[in-house]
């Protein structure tokens, strides 16, 4: 049997070499991306901002263009209309109309009767009305799901590790975040409920990712005592890496097939999961491993393994004109109990 590895079974890869660009990137995107937003703001769908959504069918196939311009002769302000899963349906947002719950009701059926007599036979199988209350709450509900989902993983991550791997960690998904946030508001992509799904799932695959390099990081931090950090997380991401790209690539297969193939109704949820993917990916390696050597990480990191690693000894060269050779306790003292 012939096996595909996408990374060779062993690589040393001085990742950590570039921490000091990573950062200075990361950094400017971060700010980046908190001007976008402020000088941008968010494109909020009617989730957030209120209004009306109605999915219909025209039977004899969707005509966007005509549909937009019957619309557009209503005077009801915003009206975005998208096609989605088969060519025949259409999904309608209209902005929140002033007047309370008649209004939203006389916009609805202002759309049904230009349809009707413009477009043709057309079934409706959803309106929905999102007021201006409902659109607040669940603002306040997406920014307190994401506050809790990271203060608790900030919590876990301190109890498991120590607090300089939960700080790591939290920076790496803050990090993300913003930038995800940042990207929204530039490409002005539709901004609802979905996005924010997007975004907590995006938090877990990059904690997932960054767990997995430091818990081989807590491991070396006890087999190679003597080892320079700089060169132990760097062994730590390498031994990892196989990993890493392994579960990026075959997740960004299915996200890519979904975003090609699986309509407009989905297309920003799948945008924002495989921007997140590439950005927790990243962020794995450049940001969160390398944070560990700024925030003092010591040697003495809880819940590490002990037994026969514990007095494991490994000192490796720094580049200099008298290389020292390397050596391994733990070989020796497999050798004795041999």
């Amino acid at each position: 049997m012939i096996l595909i590895r996408l990374v060779p079974k062993e690589t040393n890869i001085n990742f950590l070499r570039l921490r000091k660009a990573a950062f200075g990137l990361s950094g400017l995107a971060a700010v980046a991306s908190v001007i976008f937003y402020l000088a941008l703001g968010l494109n909020f769908g009617i989730d957030f901002r209120g209004g009306i959504l109605v999915e219909a069918r025209v039977e004899t196939g969707a005509n966007i263009g005509a549909m937009r311009d019957a619309a557009a002769t209503l005077g009801l302000g915003d009206v975005s209309m998208q096609e989605f899963g088969d060519p025949r349906d259409v999904l309608i947002r209209v902005e929140q109309q002033d007047g309370g719950e008649e209004a939203q009701q006389a916009a609805v059926d202002a759309i049904k009767a230009v349809f009707a007599s413009d477009i043709g036979e057309v079934e409706y199988r959803r309106v929905e009305f999102v007021g201006p209350k409902v659109s607040s709450e669940l603002i306040r509900s997406g920014v307190l799901a994401l506050t809790i989902a990271m203060a608790a993983m900030m919590f876990y991550i301190w109890l498991r590790f120590e607090w300089q791997f939960s700080v790591g960690a939290i920076i790496a998904l803050v990090h993300d975040v913003f930038l995800t946030i940042g990207v929204f508001a530039l490409a002005r992509l539709e901004f609802n409920l979905s996005i924010i799904a997007a975004i907590l799932t995006i938090i877990g695959y990059s904690m997932n990712d960054t767990v997995v390099i430091y818990d081989r990081v807590r491991e070396n931090l006890h087999k190679y005592r003597s080892l320079p950090l700089v060169d132990l997380l760097n062994k730590s991401v390498n031994d990892t890496l196989a990993r890493t790209v392994m579960t990026s690539v075959t997740t960004l297969l299915a996200l890519f097939a979904l975003f090609f193939f699986g309509g407009e109704v989905i297309r920003g949820f799948t945008f924002a999961m495989i921007w997140g993917v590439l950005v927790g990916t990243y962020s794995s390696i450049f940001i969160a491993a390398p944070a560990l050597i700024f925030l003092g990480v010591h040697r003495g990191a809880k819940g590490a393994p002990r037994g026969k690693y514990a007095n494991a000894e490994r000192v490796e060269a720094k580049d200099s004109d008298d290389p020292k050779k390397i050596t391994d306790d733990s070989t020796a003292d497999s050798k004795g109990e041999a």
